[in-house]
């Protein structure tokens, strides 16, 4: 399954590398991922108020984190 969510802010870097945090549409809650390859699949790092892609999210102690983002594309509003 597959969510669309808003990025809220964009981290250049924390213990892990940089990463993003997101709100879904949803249901509100917020959810992070990696910025890097090969959870972002994108060429270019988003900025706040792009909309993604979230997949493969796992509950973790800190939140919810997506294992693959991507840029919303046209194909994804039918």
């Amino acid at each position: 399954m597959e969510y669309r969510a808003t990025i809220q802010k964009v981290l250049p870097g924390g213990k892990h590398g940089p990463y993003a945090v997101a709100l879904a549409e949803e249901d509100g809650r917020n959810i992070t991922f990696s910025l890097d390859q090969p959870v972002w699949q994108g060429d270019s790092l988003p900025e706040p108020g792009t909309i993604v892609m979230l997949s493969q999210l796992q509950k973790k102690r800190a939140g919810w984190r997506a294992s693959s983002a991507r840029l919303f594309q046209p194909a994804d509003e039918q």
